[in-house]
């Protein structure tokens, strides 16, 4: 049971005002260890004096320590530089801005996904086929080797290869194996919810998942050629009008 109250006493203490808090990580992805910190993510907005003077505030606030008992770590960007990463191929803005696991939101927040549906490109596949290709690289050098790198392996796979066919975020593994139906996916995920944050395979089928890892990546590199999502974000001028109209609302 995630600690809402908990949480949203954390990001009222945040220095700004935040146009959104949301949940990403573990929790997000649906396998959380029972000592799996809580990873919160978010959007501020620097005052318009501390963006044109001389003594600017920080584009990033990252805070981090244990509250009753959790850890905790919070990480927001200011806006501007949250909105530059939403025009690159950047699959962890996205999944920030869609993720269900909301601690605080406001009306801003609600146009900002719009907005980010508008900034998906084909070329977020590369997003998922990098990251996938570093934590099957950290699962692989491991012994015996780890099981969140390897959920990690699946779990990005199949964000990338479910964005590439519907152009929605879904980054909970336990929703996506309801489609693509993984049978061994089920029992990896049962493991990694009822061990520890750094449980480890002591009989993993390396022959066997990389197979696997080698297949999926495979269908998302033919997703990514067969997609009709666009080749470049189209929602550039809404989020600059979007930055403007937040930063002169609080002037």
């Amino acid at each position: 049971m995630i600690p809402m109250l908990l949480l949203k006493k954390e990001v009222e203490q945040h220095p700004y005002p935040l146009i959104f808090a949301t949940i990403s990580g573990a929790h997000l992805y649906g396998f959380p260890s029972s000592d799996s910190d809580v990873d919160l993510r978010g959007v501020h907005l620097l005052p318009l004096k501390e963006v044109i003077g001389l003594r600017t505030g920080s584009e990033t606030i990252e805070r981090s320590g244990v509250r009753d008992g959790l850890e905790v770590d919070l990480v927001t960007h200011d806006a501007k530089k949250f909105f530059a990463l939403l025009l690159k191929k950047n699959g962890y803005v996205l999944e920030q801005v869609f993720s269900p696991l909301i601690v605080h939101t406001t009306p801003e927040h609600a146009e900002l996904k719009t907005i980010a549906a508008q900034c998906i490109t084909r070329h977020h596949a590369y997003h998922y086929l990098g990251f996938a290709e570093t934590q099957w690289k950290l699962f692989e050098k491991e012994t015996p080797p780890r099981l969140k790198p390897l959920l990690y392996v699946y779990r990005v796979l199949l964000t990338g290869i479910h964005l590439m066919q519907t152009g929605m975020i879904e980054a909970n593994l336990v929703r996506l194996n309801e489609t693509v139906k993984l049978p061994y996916l089920n029992d990896l995920i049962q493991r990694k919810l009822a061990g520890a944050e750094k449980e480890r395979l002591t009989s993993a089928d390396l022959h066997f998942h990389r197979g696997e890892y080698d297949r999926l990546r495979d269908t998302l590199h033919r997703a990514h050629d067969t997609s009709e999502l666009p080749e470049a974000p189209r929602g550039g001028a809404a989020l600059h009008d979007l930055l403007v109209r937040l930063r002169l609302s609080r002037a």
